[in-house]
């Protein structure tokens, strides 16, 4: 998943789907029962303490996040120019653009354009009638098929799979996006900065990107920031392998990032504290991570698709984050869009009366940063010599590591409240709002890794009685056994993660990872209610005041 200016919120914008199974030509009345909501929230952002310089940078580096979004139409879908085509009506064209192909990324990737199959696991990083059992046999020849980044191909005469790395399949897109990102670097006043985007524009080029993340870890000064490149493995449902392309441009926010800088600090000791034996922590974190906030002015790419993205926990690479750390930047505009068009009116029609009161921007903001810094906790290298933990837990590790973040990072807000460290609201406040958020990123669907963390988290809890449900539909935590569900459920996840066992993992995401018909009949009482399911954006140079 703020500010020193809110975003510009105009009235709800409705994007349309049909059903999956829809052949027929369907009535308005029927195309109202499958919708999609989404409030539109203008991006902008308080440019004033910005020089020319940087007020120059912004559209460079606008272009350059817009090649992204190209290639990852390429990598979700394939070119779009005939399915764009073959559609007449405007909202079915708008959202075919929200989910970057067919398939309603927030209803579990249903197609919503008749005769479209259903969407591959492994989106267009692989060969559509390419089996597991094919490729697992492949790599021990090709190891290169694993790759970040490489697209996978099948030889059309000897029908074996090969590996183009992205820097050949996407080459017309980053040979721009590199050049965009050189002319900046021309205008940059901050060296870290100007260092950086010179890495990255190399790394575009030769698909080595972990210089490029040194540079930007480096990088602590500058008001303005963009994320570039292939980064998340998300949209690769099949093995967690494949690294999407994106790109956010950023500017910080001076006063708030202000309050974040203490707990950067207080990794190693977090990491200590944590509630599973020791040789599941034995790992330290570095002590050189980043805590910030930003309005966000442009989202391109995989964070652009579907349900926006409220907050980064940069960089992936496990040998960066054990040397400098990582970054973690706090989407704040983003965030209070979200909070105030959708949480709120779900607390109040979700969460009992007398603790909607415990319903926070300020929880919000904290439950989402600890989220992010639990990222760097527990272990990146299984215990049990199986390797990495992301690639002994293939595809269930994403979901994994979502779930573990977000209950770390309660985990952590009880201690820091104990300890002092936190002086703002009360336990009450990070748990109902917690709770509050559940349902709100639920109705993303469980398909997803944040999804399918989602309901472990919610089953699990539900298990344990940290919550109950009253005869009128509206939730009631229970403070002391949600304290100790969230202790059990981090030690299971840590655990999990350091044995590296991918069928206990796979049986814990498949048993406890799905959505139940009381929760869905909840869900579909605020679908009624009215309330959007996310936001949409108006953005991009036209929208900013760069005078």
């Amino acid at each position: 998943m703020h500010s020193l200016t809110r975003p510009m919120l105009p009235l709800l914008s409705a994007m349309f789907i049909l059903a999956a199974n829809a052949n027929a030509q369907q009535s308005p009345e029927d195309i109202s029962k499958n919708l999609t909501k989404y409030v539109t929230v203008k991006l902008e952002a308080d440019l004033s303490h910005l020089s020319a310089n940087q007020k120059k940078m912004i559209p460079l580096l606008i272009e350059a996040a817009s090649e992204m979004d190209k290639s990852f139409w390429k990598q979700a879908y394939g070119d779009p120019t005939k399915l764009k085509q073959t559609v007449t009506s405007e909202a079915l064209k708008k959202h075919i653009q929200i989910n970057y192909g067919p398939w309603e990324r927030l209803q579990e990737n249903r197609p919503f354009i008749s005769g479209q199959k259903a969407k591959p696991l492994g989106a267009n990083f692989y060969p559509g009638d390419m089996s597991k059992e094919e490729f697992e046999a492949a790599v021990s020849a090709a190891p290169d098929l694993k790759n970040l980044y490489t697209m996978v191909r099948r030889n059309p005469k000897t029908q074996e799979l090969y590996s183009i790395p992205y820097s050949d399949y996407f080459q017309s897109e980053f040979e721009a996006a590199a050049a965009k990102l050189r002319e900046a670097a021309e205008l940059a006043e901050d060296d870290g900065f100007k260092a950086y985007l010179l890495a990255r524009s190399e790394a575009l080029l030769n698909n080595q990107y972990q210089p490029s993340d040194f540079a930007w870890m480096d990088m602590k000064s500058n008001d303005i920031d963009i994320v570039i490149g292939p980064i998340e493995t998300y949209e690769d449902q099949l093995y967690g392998y494949k690294a999407a392309c994106e790109s956010y441009v950023l500017i910080k926010d001076l006063s708030w990032s202000e309050r974040l800088t203490k707990y950067a600090a207080m990794l190693p000791e977090l990491q200590k504290g944590l509630p599973v034996a020791d040789k599941y922590k034995q790992e330290s974190p570095g002590t050189n991570s980043d805590l910030n906030a930003y309005d966000v002015i442009y989202y391109a790419g995989d964070c652009n698709s579907g349900s926006k993205t409220i907050a980064i926990n940069l960089p992936n690479d496990e040998e960066v984050q054990l040397k400098k750390g990582s970054r973690r930047l706090q989407l704040k505009n983003a965030m209070q869009a979200k909070f105030d068009q959708i949480l709120v009116p779900i607390a109040e029609l979700l969460i009992v009366p007398d603790q909607q009161k415990h319903i926070t921007f300020n929880a919000f903001f904290s439950n989402t940063m600890f989220h992010e810094v639990a990222h760097g906790l527990g272990i990146k290298n299984t215990i049990t010599g199986k390797g990495r933990v992301r690639e002994a837990l293939r595809e269930t590790s994403s979901a994994l590591e979502e779930g573990k973040a977000d209950i770390l990072g309660l985990y952590m807000v009880s201690k820091l409240l104990e300890n002092g460290e936190i002086s703002e609201g009360a336990l009450e406040d990070y748990y109902v709002t917690f709770m509050a958020g559940i349902f709100r990123s639920v109705r993303f669907g469980a398909s997803s890794a944040h999804g399918k963390a989602n309901m472990i988290r919610f089953n699990f809890f539900k298990d344990r009685g940290a919550f109950t449900r009253n005869e009128s539909g509206q939730y009631r935590v229970h403070m002391d056994k949600m304290k100790l569900a969230i202790a059990q459920l981090s030690d299971q996840i840590l655990q999990l993660q350091g044995n590296g066992d991918y069928e206990a993992a796979r049986k814990f995401a498949d048993n406890m990872g799905f959505v139940g018909e009381i929760l869905k009949a909840d869900l579909e009482r605020v679908n009624q209610r009215g309330i959007p399911t996310d936001i949409v954006f108006d953005q991009g140079i036209e929208t900013l005041n760069l005078k």
